[in-house]
């Protein structure tokens, strides 16, 4: 049986995507490289961005399991992972919580209290949940992907470092431009009658992160990668850098895009590509700095070859 198709798969879904959501390109693109590369992804935006319609949409194209969550001040750890209780017959029952799906969808996750924040880190790091004495494992694939507000907006908590770095990228979504948004009109006024439709199922998903593992690193990449991280640590506008979880985001994103273009070897244009996204939720800036995430990145791309 020949090797899936990598590059036309994702074009497939491209086009598909198109159908239902305005502009959002590069969104998308780095959502399908995480699901590739078999990462989780947190969508920042204000409300009414479509963080949530493009998630759901990209759900849609996989014939999979799909749960949706929803960030409450009230979201206790056992509306996640689940929890246990004793039956009329004196018996023992699980109930198992969303996460036991292959792609999660949490909106709004930042207006969870941070104790329930907490009962994703097993889940999103181990794929597992510890449940009643026992450790269940997740369904393969597993995938989530969660979305927040910006922390100006009235309810919100900020999401723990420890979180964050579990998240492979963090995207932001920005306000559609007017074209995209004369086309989204265009998109709401048919949606009724066109369903999204799948273009590929688990067993290709899984298929997909297996190859893009085989995609060689280049040893100058590899040290490019490096140098990136490690100058986050040393910026004296940052109090903390990134963590050896970067590298590996670096390493398994450059490797899902290089497989999605149809190319074997991951480029330092990858990576300069995947640097906001990866390393934007990783950083923690100095107050009285004067310069954003966004602006440390750049700076240090344009200092280093």
């Amino acid at each position: 049986m020949p090797d899936l198709d990598a590059s036309a798969v994702y074009k497939q879904v491209l086009e598909e995507m198109k159908k239902h959501i305005a502009g959002k390109i590069e969104t998308i693109e780095l959502m399908v490289i995480a699901l590739v590369a078999n990462g989780h992804t947190l969508l920042e935006g204000v409300p009414g961005v479509a963080k949530t319609t493009i998630t759901k949409a990209l759900a849609s194209t996989i014939d999979a399991d799909f749960k949706r969550l929803q960030g409450t001040p009230d979201l206790e750890p056992r509306d996640i992972v689940g929890y246990t209780y004793l039956d009329t017959d004196n018996s023992v029952k699980l109930t198992r919580g969303p996460v036991f799906t292959n792609i999660l969808l949490v909106d709004e996750l930042n207006r969870a209290p941070p104790k329930t924040m907490s009962a994703l880190l097993e889940t999103l790091e181990e794929r597992q949940v510890s449940l009643g004495g026992s450790t269940l494992p997740l369904l393969t694939p597993f995938v989530a992907f969660a979305t927040q507000n910006p922390l100006t907006v009235e309810g919100t908590e900020p999401l723990p470092k420890v979180l964050a770095d579990r998240f492979i990228m963090k995207i932001s979504v920005d306000y559609p431009s007017m074209q995209e948004e004369e086309e989204m009109l265009r998109i709401k006024e048919r949606e009724e009658k066109t369903a999204v439709r799948k273009i590929i199922g688990t067993k290709d998903v899984i298929e997909l992160q297996a190859q893009a593992k085989k995609i060689t690193l280049p040893d100058d990449v590899a040290e490019y990668i490096t140098k990136i991280v490690n100058a986050t640590r040393k910026d004296i506008h940052v109090v903390m850098g990134g963590s050896p979880r970067a590298d590996i985001a670096f390493m398994q994103c450059g490797k899902a895009k290089a497989l999605l273009e149809g190319r074997q070897q991951v480029t330092k244009d990858d990576i300069r590509f995947l640097a906001r996204p990866v390393l934007s939720h990783r950083i923690a800036v100095r107050a009285t700095g004067g310069i954003g995430v966004h602006g440390i990145v750049d700076g240090i791309l344009a200092t280093l070859n």
